[in-house]
């Protein structure tokens, strides 16, 4: 038996990594919420208010996901009138913040590199432009 290219072994590993990564936080709105999350937004309405363009929905559909993937734990304060329910990010969520600077300013390369611009969102806005 042959033994198998290191080249193709270490792409393998490599893309399954990323294959798993993004059955997490692909789609429109997974990464975008947990940005949010991180950055202080934890009640449903300030985080439909934070990333623009999404539907109550969605948003209540992505942060079931994410809880069961570990990233979110919904809190209810049934203590306080009226009741609260908060999203909070995880200690893994967090683990994500690294990533997500990275990312980020990649795409702020990316985007001065294409367009030849700068550009930033609204001050408190998400957007899905570009998307």
């Amino acid at each position: 038996m042959k033994n198998p290219d290191p080249r193709q072994v270490a792409c393998a590993v490599q893309l399954t990594a990323v294959e798993d990564a993004i059955y997490v936080l692909g789609g429109k709105w997974k990464l975008r919420i947990v940005i949010a999350l991180v950055t202080g937004y934890h009640r449903f309405n300030e985080l439909q208010r934070a990333i623009e363009g999404i539907s109550a929905r969605v948003l209540s559909t992505e942060l079931k996901s994410l809880e069961l993937n570990g990233l979110v734990k919904r809190e209810v304060k049934a203590d306080q009138i009226p009741v609260v329910v908060e999203y909070l990010p995880t200690e893994y969520a967090e683990s994500l913040k690294e990533v997500i600077a990275v990312l980020g300013n990649w795409g702020l390369k990316h985007k001065r590199k294409i367009t030849g611009k700068d550009a930033a969102p609204a001050p408190g806005k998400l957007t899905n432009k570009g998307t």
